[in-house]
């Protein structure tokens, strides 16, 4: 793999996925075979992401350790989580609008025959509570959050950790000692993360086979006008992600992309933000965004920047609106999807979040939960162009975020040379 670039060995593994996959499900002539296979292949999938989530909550505490102790002022925390927070929101916002739009003028539910099953019942809306995103954010043990890898929860401990380090300085030999150890640790851990890396091309064939196994590719011909303008709407959110990151970062946006194409073939193949993570950290900070941005900032867009989940939600509602014919004005429209945008906050780890929050938000505005049996079936291959829309938005966030920061450090650099001279 030294000779052959990961991305390469990724790219080969996706289409051989797809091949194998698609043999065997043609082949057996039987669905339950092909479902127990698939489970065997399932296993490698299991294993590389086990891999994945064993770093993840070290990664993310050495991290943001680390990157808070090279920074001149607690208070340069609060500024890049409240920058960070206002991306956020605007990032979720222009993803919802434009699936409202789009969503609307295609009409992809039209003439689609309602469901009468119970399949609803397989997606559990029990993490959507209040009560839930409030545990989801403040852990009760650092050690239970490391243990289910709430990244959210994580990252709060390790800013209160990082600003008690802080407050010590650098008089206390023991808290020297203290950093030197963990930002010595982070090291440690990007290291064994290319060491875990090393799995993503049998993580992502065995994905890639067992859907295909499973699903057959005559999914995309049942459900193919849904997953189709679903992907239309995402191609045309990351080309306005882009564009808006060209206003800010002008052609090193196209530079960040081909940083991050390895993370987005691992989201593709995988359909799993968790997989992405710790790769996504690796080349950002190869991009020249320093550790002290993304260490705070990607844990944080995890959770609460997912724009290709909020486009999604936007298109799924509006289908199953369309399918059971109930007629909302825009306004009533855009009032719901407010509601799915503040819920979705904070329940990143659940599996299927994105039809998590559409499952319980539908029937508040009397939409049959049964309508979620139609999008389940395609809902594996969605979450691929889903996942990667989240890592295209996520890593313009952090590029822009570092380019605000690194103005601020040079407008203060400059500020005190002319002091100096001055003096």
């Amino acid at each position: 793999m030294k000779r052959i670039r990961l991305s390469t060995w990724i790219l080969i593994a996706l289409v051989a996925g797809v091949v194998v996959g698609a043999v065997i499900n043609n082949s057996t002539g039987s669905a339950e075979l092909n479902k127990q296979i698939a489970g065997y292949l399932s296993t490698l999938t299991d294993i590389f992401l086990r891999l994945i989530k064993m770093i993840i909550a070290p990664l993310v505490f050495t991290g943001v350790v680390a990157g808070m102790s090279h920074s001149e002022n607690p208070g340069d925390v609060g500024r890049v989580g409240i920058r960070a927070i206002l991306w956020f929101v605007a990032a979720s916002v222009l993803s919802l609008l434009l699936g409202l739009f789009l969503s609307n003028h295609m009409a992809l539910g039209v003439g689609v025959t309602p469901p009468h099953t119970g399949a609803a019942g397989e997606v559990s809306t029990a993490a959507f509570s209040l009560k839930n995103f409030v545990s989801h954010i403040v852990p009760q043990s650092i050690f239970l959050a490391m243990a289910q890898n709430d990244v959210v929860a994580i990252l709060l401990f390790a800013l209160f950790f990082g600003f008690a380090i802080s407050a010590f300085g650098d008089k206390e030999p023991a808290i020297r000692s203290l950093l030197i150890a963990v930002e010595g640790a982070f090291k440690v851990m990007l290291k064994v993360t290319n060491f875990v890396m090393g799995f993503a091309p049998i993580g992502v064939f065995a994905a890639v086979a067992s859907t295909v196994t499973v699903q057959g590719l005559s999914v995309l011909g049942t459900y193919g006008k849904f997953i189709s303008g679903v992907y239309a709407g995402m191609i045309l959110l990351c080309a306005l992600l882009v564009a808006i990151g060209f206003l800010f970062l002008g052609k090193a946006v196209f530079r960040l992309l081909g940083f991050v194409k390895e993370p987005m073939l691992i989201a593709f193949s995988t359909s799993s933000s968790e997989a992405t993570f710790p790769k996504m950290l690796e080349q950002l900070e190869k991009f020249g965004i320093s550790n002290r941005i993304t260490s705070f900032v990607l844990p944080l867009a995890y959770s609460f920047n997912a724009d290709g989940s909020m486009m999604y939600q936007a298109f799924a509602s509006v289908f199953l609106l369309q399918v059971y014919g109930i007629h909302m004005s825009f306004e009533q429209q855009l009032g719901m999807l407010l509601v799915m945008l503040v819920s979705s906050k904070g329940i990143a780890g659940v599996p299927r979040a994105s039809i998590v929050v559409v499952a319980a938000t539908l029937p508040l505005f009397g939409i049959p939960a049964d309508g979620i049996a139609l999008l389940l079936a395609a809902d594996t291959f969605i979450d691929m162009g889903r996942t990667v829309t989240n890592v295209v938005g996520n890593s313009v966030a952090c590029a822009v975020i570092a380019k605000f920061e690194a103005r601020r450090a040079a407008s203060r650099k400059g500020a005190a040379r002319r002091d100096s001279a001055a003096a």
